[in-house]
């Protein structure tokens, strides 16, 4: 019998418990951080990510979103299994459609998380919007 079962147990119960710490205290740590930013480090992904984003509370159904970014049904299902497992997404059935939606609280978790102590506690220049080269 393999040990990969236990394991994977193991890894998701890890991953559950990060999610519902994140959920009841609203804070990011190191290990969901890196989950979160290993899950937008595609490009497929991050461009998934931020068309959720941009559409709002309300989110987009999937089929809206394949169409948006011309991926393969399979793909598109393979990426937002990361988005979903980094707790950076959620879906919602409604009838014969799931909708997806940005979770804002995770997503202003992350930013907070990377920002924490920006400049060593002193007044900050204001942010300016820069394109990364």
């Amino acid at each position: 019998m393999s040990t990969f079962w236990p394991e994977a147990v193991i890894r998701l119960q890890q991953r559950v418990a990060i999610i519902l710490r994140f959920r009841k205290y609203r804070i990011m740590d190191t290990s969901q951080t890196v989950m979160a930013l290993r899950a937008l480090a595609h490009d497929h992904r991050l461009a998934a990510y931020r068309a959720l984003v941009q559409a709002g509370p309300g989110g987009m159904a999937v089929g809206e979103l394949r169409d948006q970014l011309d991926l393969a049904p399979a793909t598109l299902t393979a990426h937002l299994n990361q988005l979903r497992a980094a707790g950076l997404v959620t879906d919602e059935r409604e009838g014969r459609v799931i909708r997806i939606r940005a979770d804002y609280d995770r997503m202003n978790g992350l930013i907070g998380f990377l920002t924490e102590n920006c400049c060593g506690g002193k007044s900050c220049a204001p942010a300016v919007k820069k394109k990364l080269r």
